[in-house]
């Protein structure tokens, strides 16, 4: 039978001590449900005694009905010199109405007598005291050792004698810490395995990134006995971030036989890591394994003609198991076969031996030269193909745009578009004012379309990228813009080049609008991977 692993989530505490996260209560209970639908363990929602908003939180996740997990609330080990049943984090645990907890307490003695300024025996009866009183009321238990591996580097006795009293007092999971993210993984491995040798109680691992090692840490101590990985979505987090889920779950289930979420789960995992990035506000690493964009995206010519053969060639695993795709990138440095896989993908009848298609050809190696760079702009590359062979209806034209920019006597600077489209024959005149000239001629376009479009009120930029093509040109060199739109579900991205800046941006701007109206997007939506293909077990 296939050992289970389970999976602590706490992007929703952990992770929003990131640098520049921040999630509303509304954002924390959509992220709890798309969580849950992934099929995660435990979702730690925050600390229920610190601030308003995790007050919050835990009053309106009641609602949740969660499915799969159980929510988790955080919270430490009573003050010193004094009782459980006085601490106010402890009875603000209890009453938030969960049916778990974590309770973090110190294990190394420098951070005992430095940070906490009390004695090694206080510590130890604070944590007894602590997961005892909250046992008491019916909770689960997880004792997080905080800096476990520091202080088992350091008083290896005391270390285990922390533990210890958390296992005594009943504590359901133990879970070790790698705080600092310094442990390298044979330390990892070989303190797990004495660990896990010594106690009862179930181990867990918690690890932070600070030597890009907290993936590669979480597996070797699984592999060392532990039975439960915490981490978070993308791996956000303090400093460096926390371990990513995205990569410990398919690296556990797809590579190493273990049991973590079912397969159907499992192909909902890049879906998952996109949703919490577009709710937190921040931009994905397009690299990152398994759920980034480039993930399996080919662009060697070498490389795509040996995929066409056989994808295993150079992809390690089947990208539907995760709910990602393969993409294929078209660019100066491209083979031939690049653009026929593009063409075959869109039902296009390219042959590299008619005029046509080596028309196409000459086209892109143009406009690369000139600074175009479709392999970052998939959806201007399929209007383009598009175009060339009349497969695709112009839903509007544009005859004319117009940029006002009034500085005023305040120093405040507005910016107003005015914008002459045609609609299939009519003529709709717009205006309107924005931050700046292009988030005008977004609003003035969109004003203009979402009357024939509805849809495009879904639709949003979520990226924007300007960058000097010739610099030696000075203020007169030629710029390329990348714009990122989305519609929640899925993302695509457009380009623009030009010597002017607002020109580039209004061709990648109007190429997000087509493509949008084309009722698809580059991102496809989840694929429907056949049974056989899902994961390992389910469960």
């Amino acid at each position: 039978m296939t050992d289970t692993v389970k999976i602590f989530d706490t992007t929703l505490r952990d992770g929003t001590q990131g640098e520049g996260i921040s999630l509303s209560v509304e954002d924390k209970l959509k992220i709890a449900r798309k969580l849950d639908d992934l099929g995660v363990h435990y979702i730690e929602g925050g600390n229920p005694g610190s601030n308003g908003k995790d007050i919050e939180f835990f009053n309106r996740a009641r609602e949740l009905r969660l499915k799969h997990a159980k929510l988790v609330a955080f919270g430490s080990t009573r003050r010193k010199n004094s009782s459980a049943a006085s601490d106010a984090s402890l009875n603000n645990i209890i009453a938030s109405g969960v049916p778990a907890a974590t309770l973090v307490g110190k294990s190394w003695d420098f951070h005992v007598t430095t940070a906490l300024q009390t004695t090694l025996e206080e510590n130890l009866s604070m944590i007894y005291d602590s997961v005892k009183y909250l046992k008491d009321h019916g909770l689960e238990v997880l004792f997080d050792a905080e800096h476990f591996f520091d202080g088992f580097k350091n008083n290896r006795d005391y270390t285990l004698e922390c533990i210890r009293k958390a296992e005594e007092a009943g504590a359901d999971w133990i879970i070790l810490c790698d705080t600092n993210g310094g442990s390298l993984p044979d330390e990892i491995r070989r303190i797990v395995q004495e660990v896990c040798g010594m106690y009862r109680t179930p181990i867990g691992i918690h690890t932070h990134n600070d030597c890009e090692l907290a993936v590669a840490n979480s597996l070797v101590a699984v592999q060392a006995g532990v039975r439960q990985v915490q981490g978070t979505i993308n791996g956000i987090g303090e400093r460096c971030g926390n371990a990513n889920l995205c990569s410990i779950i398919p690296n556990l289930q797809l590579k190493m036989g273990f049991s973590c979420i079912t397969g159907e789960q499992l192909a909902n995992l890049t879906q998952t890591a996109r949703y919490v990035t577009e709710i937190a506000n921040f931009h994905m690493p397009v690299n990152q394994p398994y759920v980034g964009t480039s993930a399996f995206a080919h662009k060697g010519g070498i490389h795509v003609s040996a995929i066409m053969k056989h994808p295993k060639t150079y992809e390690h695993i089947q990208p539907e198991l995760v709910g990602n795709k393969q993409r294929v990138l078209v660019s100066e440095l491209a083979g031939q076969s690049n653009l026929i896989f593009k063409a075959q993908e869109l039902q296009l009848d390219f042959n590299p031996e008619n005029v046509k298609s080596r028309e196409i050809i000459e086209k892109i190696k143009k406009l690369e030269h000139q600074g175009y760079q479709f392999e970052g702009a998939d959806a201007s590359l399929e209007l383009l193909l598009r175009d060339a062979f009349g497969t695709i209806e112009e839903m509007f034209t544009v005859d004319s745009f117009k940029i006002l920019v009034e500085k005023n006597a305040d120093q405040s600077v507005v910016c107003e578009a005015i914008v002459k489209i045609n609609i299939h024959g009519e003529t709709v005149y717009t205006a309107a004012e924005g931050a700046g000239p292009v988030n005008a001629l977004d609003n003035a376009l969109r004003k203009a379309l979402v009357q024939h479009y509805p849809s495009l009120e879904q639709m949003h930029l979520t990226d924007y990228k300007v960058r000097v093509i010739d610099e030696k040109e000075a203020t007169a060199a030629k710029v390329r813009v990348l714009i990122e739109s989305t519609n929640m579900e899925n993302t695509w991205s457009t380009v623009g080049v030009s010597a002017n800046m607002i020109e580039a941006s209004w061709e990648a701007l109007v190429d997000s609008m087509r493509y949008a109206l084309l009722g698809k997007t580059n991102a496809q939506p989840k694929p429907v991977v056949p049974k056989e293909r899902l994961g390992l077990v389910n469960h």
